[in-house]
């Protein structure tokens, strides 16, 4: 009886810190430097025809579904009571994202002018990634999952990304798959689908998630731009009910593993999200397996300019337009100060999975791959930075519901 009281404490807490994920990367390090060959045949190996293996079905497949769990957070937080109503509220993220990436940029090529090469200067783009899962994980970690941060976070790391695979489409594009813009098309057909489904009160969320939701990816993916973000085009129009607004009442942040208030809850959202959270959080092992095996070797120059990029880019652009959207008369959400703004600056400075993504991209020289990869792979440093300086600026943890 005993172990079964405390197997479901024991399970939410492996996926509310997000051990899979830190298992999956940290193996995933291991494995490529003791055994590249192996390592590389385990995640490129065709599974299904000639282009589709381990990274194609984690990283264009399964991060759909994570991606949709953000997107799901990111209508509560926007719903009456959630940390970014009013819509006002989510226009201080929104800005902060700009200034997450512009900041980086402009430091990169700062440093790069100063100590670098030419031949860095198509790194740029690795310096505006934000990992979102990482992130996710260290801000709950920081601030507790029910402070407002965690959410000002998620809307700028997801604004972040895609704004990240435009910029891998237009600055790095593939010549041997150019992109073609006209298939986006069929992402207004697949959110016209979703508002056609809610028109007639359809309550399935497996319609929207598959039916609406395949249409957006398929619109990506032929498109030949990342199709991870298919769903976030899709979820605000899953129906949500009423019981779920009682966020409003208490002025929570509901946590993307389920408190009492999304507990309640049965409307087709909530059970997409009940439904998706646990595959998602323990699948993401094979995210952090596919994409953090680095090889610890190729440290140069370009490495420190982008792990400096990366940290200090990232927390002063996003401080610096944060502050420009108070002078505007925009405030953060409710609960937040400019501690907590800085704090959110440095934890998205953790690009690691993403930025080797676009590392990848940016990069065809092996050399100067490896050097950036290095350089995305030393931002983790956050994780040990980023609790620190929370602790240290008093940063009141927000972990429970209030009731």
């Amino acid at each position: 009886m005993e172990t079964n009281v405390h197997t479901p404490s024991i399970i939410n807490n492996i996926r509310e810190y997000s051990v899979p994920l830190l298992v999956g990367v940290i193996a995933s390090i291991i494995w490529k430097n003791l055994s590249p060959v192996t390592y590389d045949a385990f995640v490129f190996t065709p599974i299904f025809g000639e282009h589709i293996d381990l990274y194609f079905i984690i990283n264009d497949v399964f991060m759909v579904f994570f991606f949709a769990t953000a997107g799901i957070e990111i209508v509560y937080s926007l719903l009456p009571g959630g940390a970014l109503f009013p819509v006002k509220k989510a226009v201080m993220p929104l800005m902060a994202t700009a200034g997450g990436v512009l900041g980086p940029t402009i430091v990169f090529f700062a440093l790069n002018s100063a100590f670098g090469a030419p031949e860095f200067s198509r790194g740029w783009g690795i310096c505006t990634a934000t990992d979102i899962a990482l992130s996710w994980l260290l801000a709950r970690l920081v601030f507790g999952k029910s402070h407002p941060a965690v959410n000002f976070l998620l809307l700028l790391a997801v604004a972040d990304d895609g704004i990240g695979m435009g910029i891998i489409a237009i600055f790095y594009p593939d010549p041997a798959m150019p992109a073609e813009y006209e298939w986006l098309l069929l992402i207004l057909a697949g959110m016209g689908t979703a508002i056609l489904l809610k028109k007639f009160h359809v309550h399935n969320w497996v319609a929207y998630i598959f039916a609406a939701g395949a249409l957006s990816w398929t619109g990506l993916y032929k498109a030949h731009l990342h199709p991870a973000l298919a769903l976030i085009f899709i979820v605000p129009f899953i129906p949500h009910s009423v019981i779920s607004d009682k966020a409003a009442i208490v002025n929570d942040v509901p946590d993307i593993h389920g408190d009492d208030i999304r507990v309640t809850d049965q409307s087709p959202i909530a059970k997409c999200e009940n439904r998706l959270s646990s595959f998602v959080d323990f699948g993401l092992v094979f995210f952090g397996l596919t994409n953090a095996g680095v090889a610890l070797s190729g440290i140069s120059t370009l490495t420190w300019i982008v792990c400096v990029s990366l940290i200090v880019g990232k927390t002063g652009g996003i401080l610096l337009f944060s502050r420009i959207a108070t002078l505007m008369s925009f405030k953060p959400p409710g609960g937040m100060n400019f501690r907590d703004v800085g704090v959110v600056g440095l934890i998205a400075g953790a690009g690691l999975t993403v930025a080797l993504f676009v590392a990848g991209a940016a990069f065809t020289e092996p050399d100067l791959q490896s050097s950036a990869k290095m350089g995305a792979l030393f931002s983790s440093a956050v994780f040990i930075i980023a609790p620190l300086i929370g602790r240290a600026s008093r940063i009141k943890k927000i972990s429970e519901s209030v009731q």
